[in-house]
């Protein structure tokens, strides 16, 4: 194939083959054409001057072509057929009664009243504010820039204006260039490798028989939606100079909505309000109070009466809505780049996450799923729950002073049966498996993101220069030093000040932490009183099962805690962050994250963790009680076992703590817009029927959380822990976070798309501090399983007796056959007369055998009390301890072993994309190569032309 610099297409796909020679259907160019996007650090602008020449040529082709060529999927023309004029959204395409196109858009409340002036911004701020110097010197500013202003008084409330703001092409050009927006500028190219004929008939056995498969129901229809039909395209940074390279179809749509909103965004960031170096931007006009409110606007109405099928999407909000934000489409893929071009990059970045962490949960949950059927099926075989059903003539000691009775190691048999459906022999290898599964999942992550940033044009995309925060300006004023980067001088933190600050900040972090113990410790207090209560209980039921109605309340009591005290961490969080004094934003968010992250993860979880290794475990033993302040008697586990307390805390956390986020996500802003809505039709009168404009309409929505998607974040990287961490006790986790998620995708994409005003597009390369979070969740959660494995459940104890104590001892076996009296081997003696006074239980236990009792049993592996030492440790409860510290080492280090080997194993990119970027890095070399020599060759041809030739001339 013969390289040249320069390619156009006429719409066609252009395909290479690996025997050289390109098939354009339709034009046969001895050209060359960049791969998959210029994603490299080579200045093209040098290419293109290099290349004029053949530019020239491309100019000829490019009237012919301009109406042929597909537009690329930034293009929003894509929303009207034929429509190049401009992008009416929110108008129906069918025009009524002879009206012209401005007149149409005058009416959507979209444009300015000239119709053909598209609102890029909206400013909002009240006649009766008194900021009325600095707003005027800012608008004036504004129009200096060459933004058009125009303003209207609110329907609702005459104090009320909105300010609308249009960008002319030559101001987004300017304003593009100057900040390396990637626009389209040439139809990608494909690159087939060879295939031997084998492979061929391989695969054409193979689509013969997916013609028989039905067609993939979580796919969308593209047929139905032509919107979605991508047209890659190779982007480029916009110049003006170079402006002919780019696919231009209209000026009015090159730019879309969202980067329109964005470069206006940027332009007013950078407007001054008053004379001074610090008096800049529209984020400190809006928290002086000076506008109300700012935001782009959303593309007109999300509902349509036409059908999509039949006659289309008005605009992509309405797309949005009806193939991402409906319910009836809860099945299908996210058209993620619909989100990324409505949205932005962040935010489409943020459901792209969402999409692989629920799409990930589907093996977890299913094996989840597998070991609670597990022990289902098994239930009638465990050796363990026969025996304790069948103990009718072991009586137990009371579980609490006095008021507990006596009671059969059968009343337990359902606690039993249900421990065994979670605490089976598939318990172990669930754990490993979850914990292989959180590395395997945040290493298919970092795959699947570097897909997406490639696709995106965010491999070689970097921030800009990061804004100081106008509260770091204002306090640090009178200190500068140089910026090393930008060479300007900027306010300056002396290091000893930093650090005092940090200091008193992680004092305030500790000291809200003892607060969370503190709520910890008034739990088990409440646990360990309200035992005897509900023992003393009237009702029978209360009664016969208090220990679990004392653990259900409990949970509830600390559900209620937790909503409580994470509404104190935000603002104890928001002035430890603001004490700190962050010098810019990103840094800002990373410190208000890290610490609202720590302090509901410690708040959601210590209860969790109180009930998974302390409950139970030092309460000393009958007749010698460990005692809170030497009057409350530490509460027991239930006779079978710990483990359906941490099962219980962990379900109803979870349902509940999932129940009330979706609500306080999309219930609330539902009834603020309603009851907004409603005061309206109290005002004018429910009969009369008013058209709102769409800027007055997006005004009385609800505007997006100040912290971003800090809260949609926080909340999935919580469910994460609480699906990774005691996955062991808890294996249905990853099945109630996948239905969860399902719901949330949906409720998320809807509270987006019709509740919320229109957040301002941004760009992101990725997660952020939130991956960082996701790894050292995925490391505890290794630490935790081994110690819930080893400590909560009685997987070891059972293993020990197996192979040392059991019928099988010596052999090598562990069956259920092994198992026989386990439960009476867990069992210690207890004389009842040993009792303390305040521990002695009022009744005697005569109701079981008519006589009152001499002995009980607990759970332990002690003495009885007629040997030597008696109540002391036997040799049984030493193997099982060792056992178990054994078990924890070997466990953690296997796994961890197997996380790093996992890591290594899997590369950070795709083999094909970096087949693909480094195919096209090679591309690009020899582009440049091609027009060196191009313009080496000229030269001499002027030389010799002008008789100046050279002899030993190169080439």
């Amino acid at each position: 194939m013969e390289a040249s610099s320069s390619g156009i297409t006429s719409g066609k796909t252009k395909i290479f083959h690996p025997e050289g020679g390109v098939d354009l259907q339709g034009y046969q160019l001895d050209m060359q054409i960049l791969p998959d996007g210029p994603k490299s650090d080579v200045d093209f602008s040098e290419i293109l001057n290099a290349i004029q020449e053949m530019a020239k040529d491309v100019n000829i082709l490019f009237d012919e072509l301009e109406a042929v060529n597909s537009p690329c999927k930034d293009d929003d023309s894509l929303l009207h057929p034929g429509n190049l004029t401009s992008t009416s959204d929110d108008a129906s395409r069918l025009e009524a009664g002879g009206e012209t196109g401005p007149e149409r858009n005058k009416s959507n409340g979209l444009y300015f009243r000239d119709g053909k002036c598209r609102i890029d911004y909206i400013l909002v701020y009240r006649k009766s504010n008194p900021q009325t110097e600095k707003r005027e010197i800012f608008e004036r500013n504004i129009r200096a820039e060459g933004l058009q202003m125009e303003k209207e008084s609110s329907l609702i409330n005459s104090d009320i204006i909105f300010v609308k703001l249009h960008a002319p092409w030559e101001v987004l050009g300017r304003y593009a260039e100057q900040m390396n927006v990637r626009m389209p500028f040439r139809r990608k190219i494909y690159y087939l490798p060879h295939r031997y004929k084998f492979m061929s008939r391989i695969d054409k056995q193979i689509s013969r028989f997916r013609r028989w498969l039905p067609k993939k129901p979580m796919r969308l229809d593209k047929e139905t939606l032509p919107d979605l039909e991508e047209n890659d395209c190779y982007t480029a940074p916009f110049s003006q100079q170079r402006i002919h390279h780019f696919i231009i179809h209209n000026k009015d749509t090159f730019f879309n909505n969202a980067t329109r909103s964005r470069i206006v965004h940027h332009i007013l960031q950078r407007i001054k309000y008053e004379e001074g170096k610090n008096k800049i931007g529209l984020n400190r006009l809006l928290t002086n109070g000076s506008y109300e409110a700012a935001f782009p606007l959303h593309e007109g109405s999300y509902r349509s009466k036409n059908s999509i099928r039949t006659h289309g999407a008005e605009n992509h909000r309405h797309l949005l809505y009806e193939c991402w934000a409906s319910w009836g489409v809860w099945y299908k893929y996210q058209p993620l780049d619909l989100v990324r071009r409505y949205f932005g990059e962040k935010i489409g970045l943020y459901f792209a996450w969402l999409g692989w962490y629920t799409g990930m949960l589907f093996p977890a949950a299913f094996i989840g799923l597998f070991v609670f059927l597990y022990g289902v099926t098994t239930l009638d075989h465990c050796q363990v729950s026969k025996e304790v059903c069948q103990a009718t003539d072991i009586i137990m000691c009371p579980v609490c002073d006095k008021y507990c009775p006596f009671m059969r190691l059968s009343d337990s048999c359902v606690y039993a049966k249900v421990t065994h459906l979670f605490d089976n022999g598939a318990t172990v290898f669930f754990a490993v498996f979850m914990a292989v599964w959180a590395t395997v999942f945040l290493e298919f992550w970092k795959r699947r993101r570097a897909v997406i940033a490639y696709d995106w044009d965010l491999i070689d995309w970097e921030e800009e220069e990061e804004e100081i925060r106008p509260q770091f300006e204002a306090k640090y004023s009178k200190k500068e030093r140089m910026n090393p980067i930008s060479g300007k001088p900027e306010p300056y933190q002396a290091f000893a000040d930093k650090c005092s600050r940090l200091i008193v900040s992680a004092s305030g972090i500790f000291f809200m932490i003892c607060v969370v113990i503190a709520a910890v410790f008034g739990i088990v207090i409440y646990r360990v009183v309200t035992v005897s209560t509900f023992a003393a209980f009237k009702w029978a039921l209360i009664r016969n099962n208090s220990q679990v109605a004392t653990t259900g309340t409990a949970v509830c009591i600390n559900f209620c805690i937790i909503m409580l005290l994470n509404v104190l961490y935000e603002k104890v969080a928001l002035l430890l962050t603001n004490l700190e004094q962050p010098r810019t934003e990103p840094e800002w968010e990373n410190s208000f994250t890290l610490k609202m992250f720590l302090f509901q993860f410690v708040n959601l979880n210590s209860s969790t963790f109180y009930i998974a290794f302390f409950l139970g475990r030092f309460t000393g033993h009958p007749g010698a009680y460990l005692r809170l302040i030497n009057r409350w008697r530490l509460e027991e586990c239930h006779p079978s076992g710990c483990l359906i307390d941490l099962c219980m805390q962990m379900g109803i956390i979870m349902v509940l703590k999932q129940t009330w986020n979706n609500f306080m996500e999309l219930g609330y802003p539902l009834i603020q817009n309603w009851w907004t809505r409603r005061k309206v039709r109290q005002e004018y009168g429910p009969e009369r029927k008013i058209s709102f404009p769409q800027w007055e309409k997006d005004y009385n929505l609800q505007p997006m959380n100040a912290y971003g998607l800090f809260d949609e974040y926080l909340e999935m990287i919580l469910q994460f822990g609480f699906t990774t961490i005691f996955v062991a006790a808890f294996p249905l986790a990853p099945l109630l976070a996948l239905l969860n998620n399902i719901i949330e995708i949906r409720l998320d994409a809807y509270k987006f798309v019709t509740q919320w005003r229109r957040p301002l597009a941004s760009r992101a390369k990725d997660i952020g501090i939130w991956y960082g979070i996701l790894e050292g969740i995925g490391i505890l959660s290794v630490i935790t399983n081994a110690f819930v494995i080893a400590i909560t459940s009685d997987f070891i104890p059972r293993l020990v007796y197996a192979y040392k104590y059991g019928p099988c001892a010596g052999q090598g076996e562990a069956g259920q056959k092994c198992m026989v009296g386990y439960v009476n081997a867990s069992l210690s003696v207890f004389r009842i007369s040993d009792f303390e006074n305040r521990s002695e239980p009022e009744s005697d236990g005569s109701e079981f055998s008519g006589t009152p009792l001499k002995y009980c049993r607990y759970r332990d592996y002690r003495d009885p009390p007629h040997s030597l030492v008696p109540y002391g440790y036997t040799l049984q409860f030493w193997h099982v301890l060792a056992a178990r510290l054994a078990f924890i080492i070997v466990f953690e280090h296997l796994v961890f072993c197997i996380k790093h080997l996992i890591s290594y194993l899997i590369p950070d990119l795709p083999k094909d994309l970096r087949d693909r970027m480094r195919r096209e890095k090679y591309l690009i070399q020899e582009m440049m190569y091609e027009a060196e020599l191009e313009r080496l060759q000229k030269e001499r041809k002027e030389r010799k032309k002008n008789g100046k030739a050279h002899h030993n001339e190169w080439p």
